[in-house]
């Protein structure tokens, strides 16, 4: 039997941040999330069921092979049924997750964004350990992400969009300076909101 999963939406645009920025990329945008991030710029809330087939059915409707899996929180729902089924299509499933759901098997890059820095809360804590991106956004004052103990290939820091464009430039600005003088870390932008893109 098929699963049912809450679907916010599904789009076809290029990867806009991060390491695989400006790669062509289906988006699966899941509905919900357990976290309230104050900065956080998504309407991922409502959506419709879709089985396996109907995601499936919809992604084959683009060309890219490069699948994104966020939300909202995609570890919610996200089951290695669906994951299998996009393989099997020879998809490359990456995921966006604030790390506090363990993930099922068949996901191939790891975007791991905690948010425990921000929410002072034990249920926003990372349980995941490794990841390949560690994405941290930054509004103003570098969190100490030593407490996290999360393995990461690449390290990006990303300044938050504020909604305001000249504290927006500001922690930009921030960032840079942050990664200039750490370089382990490196810049990532928004840049589909720069194109004006989804």
């Amino acid at each position: 039997m098929s699963e049912i999963f809450k679907i916010n939406e599904i789009f076809y645009s290029l990867q806009g941040e991060g390491f695989y920025t400006g790669v062509p990329s289906v988006f699966i945008r899941f509905a919900g999330c357990n976290l309230h991030c104050p900065f956080c710029d998504t309407q991922h809330q409502s959506g419709q069921q879709m089985t396996v087939e109907d995601i499936c059915r919809t992604v084959s409707n683009f060309p890219a092979r490069h699948i994104v899996l966020t939300g909202g929180e995609p570890s919610l729902q996200v089951t290695s049924q669906l994951t299998e089924a996009l393989h099997k299509m020879g998809k490359y499933i990456c995921i966006e997750t604030n790390g506090t759901h363990p993930l099922p098997d068949g996901i191939d890059w790891i975007t791991l964004s905690p948010k425990d820095i921000f929410i002072k809360s034990p249920a926003a804590r990372p349980i995941l350990k490794a990841c390949d991106e560690l994405k941290v956004v930054f509004t103003g004052n570098m969190p100490s992400c030593d407490g996290l103990d999360i393995k990461a290939k690449y390290h990006y820091l990303q300044p938050c969009d504020t909604g305001n464009t000249a504290e927006t430039q500001k922690l930009t600005r921030l960032a840079v300076s942050y990664c200039l003088a750490h370089p382990e870390w490196s810049l990532s932008l928004q840049t589909h909101k720069y194109l004006s893109i989804p």
